[in-house]
């Protein structure tokens, strides 16, 4: 066994019996065994990108299961053989289901739910159809996404409404404290965090936040994007309004696809920022009527082979179980954590109380950039996270950019045996 294969093999028997500790007791007879609750050998075997690369790039497009290749091929073959309307058609309970599967992933209602083309375009739907006006305060925090603050400063310009930015706490997390003297202060007029950031590991306190916003009778939206499919997010636990998804992460569907929720007694405070025929009807001349459901948020002409798709996604992630592949996903990550910060000449830059899949670092001497594009041509596949990504987080932190590493549960220790291995050869 090489001294590598001994770290990781160490940290393994550690992780499996501290994973759960975390926040509850273990149960009777002490918390199982990572390994023995997701079938690693079937996962890769309906993975057919397991085997032709190394992809620790997770949080930024996970390699689709043969079930969700599947599901779009053969809709897209239809649409090729009877037409896209026809098609559709013939896939009306294939795309009830999705709705369907999705309510399960969240613990929601169908009609809280509206199928979108990513995640932003799910954000923006729900923080554009919120009536701010001058004077009102949006609470974000530190480690807010680029996109989502872009639209905080520009609904900001044109309505006079302030964002304010949450200060960390120690372990780089939102602060509850602080957030909680934010919302007395009065005026808020929404919350809004990510729950996975981009970078950092970090899993904010999302279910403390929920519960600070409903005692302050504020809505909150949560940004889901990189903790749908590696972390549990039942909405009523959150105390989330709002919650915006992609399917191409750890959900493990195709590109193009998204979904956005919207707690049903918040639905018609929401007027969307645009509508068709698919959100509203045409009633008279002059008159229309807004669709009274989550439906309102979409769009008639829609990616209908993705959103089956990403509906078969969510059941194959559903078959598995959202909490095995939490607990497989922090194992490896805490194993690749561990082994990288041996590492001469690593240094790994997570936060966070609670981590997650995401493992960031940097290497003494080598650019991220270049670092990505040497692993890239040794068949591994990383991103970059760039300070304009979430430049409040790492200016904070005196950071312009990170190789970003990020692990699934089709993932093996080999996988991350080998990955330090070469990150350990291109550091020296």
């Amino acid at each position: 066994m090489t001294p590598l294969r001994k770290v990781a093999s160490a940290r393994f028997r550690a992780a499996s019996l501290s994973e759960g500790a975390a926040g509850a007791a273990p149960p009777a007879g002490g918390w199982p065994r990572v390994r023995s609750e997701i079938d690693v050998i079937r996962a890769r075997r309906e993975t057919p990108g397991a085997e032709r690369v190394l992809h620790f790039n997770n949080a930024g497009s996970s390699l689709t299961p043969t079930p969700v290749l599947d599901a779009l091929y053969g809709h897209l073959r239809a649409e090729a053989e009877m037409g896209g309307y026809e098609a559709a058609d013939a896939a009306s309970q294939q795309r009830q289901r999705t709705y369907e599967a999705i309510a399960t992933l969240l613990g929601c209602e169908t009609e809280e739910i509206a199928l979108v083309e990513n995640a932003t375009r799910a954000w923006d739907m729900a923080f554009y159809a919120m009536p701010f006006k001058s004077g009102d305060r949006i609470l974000t925090g530190e480690a807010v996404y680029v996109s989502n603050y872009l639209a905080y400063l520009h609904v900001a310009r044109e309505t006079g409404a302030v964002v304010e930015v949450v200060r960390s706490d120690d372990d780089g997390q939102i602060s509850l404290d602080a957030l909680r003297t934010e919302l007395r202060r009065g005026r808020v007029a929404m919350v809004g965090i990510t729950h996975v950031p981009t970078n950092g590991g970090l899993v904010n306190p999302a279910e403390e936040v929920g519960k600070l916003t409903r005692e302050a009778g504020v809505p909150f939206l949560l940004d889901a994007c990189q903790s749908a499919g590696q972390w549990p997010l039942n909405v009523d636990a959150l105390g989330c309004d709002m919650l915006s998804v992609t399917g191409r992460k750890y959900l493990r569907g195709p590109r193009g696809t998204g979904f956005l929720y919207v707690r049903k007694e918040m639905i018609e405070q929401l007027d969307p920022p645009f509508l068709d025929m698919r959100a509203a009807s045409w009633t008279a001349p002059n008159e229309y009527e807004i669709h009274p459901t989550a439906r309102r948020f979409e769009n008639w002409e829609s990616y209908v082979a993705g959103h089956i798709a990403l509906g078969t996604a969510v059941d194959y992630a559903l078959e598995w179980g959202i909490e095995p592949i939490r607990k497989r996903v922090v194992h490896l990550a805490t194993t690749l954590r561990g082994a990288l910060s041996e590492t001469p000449g690593v240094q790994v830059r997570d936060i966070g109380r609670e981590k997650c899949g995401i493992v960031t670092f940097t290497v003494v001497g080598r650019e991220p950039s270049d670092l990505k594009n040497a692993l890239s041509a040794r068949g591994v596949n990383v991103s970059v996270t760039e300070r304009s990504s979430s430049r409040i987080d790492m200016e904070a932190r005196n950071l312009q950019s990170m190789v970003r590493a990020s692990v699934h549960y089709y993932n093996s220790e080999d996988e991350v045996e080998r990955f330090v291995t070469e990150v350990a050869e291109l550091s020296r």
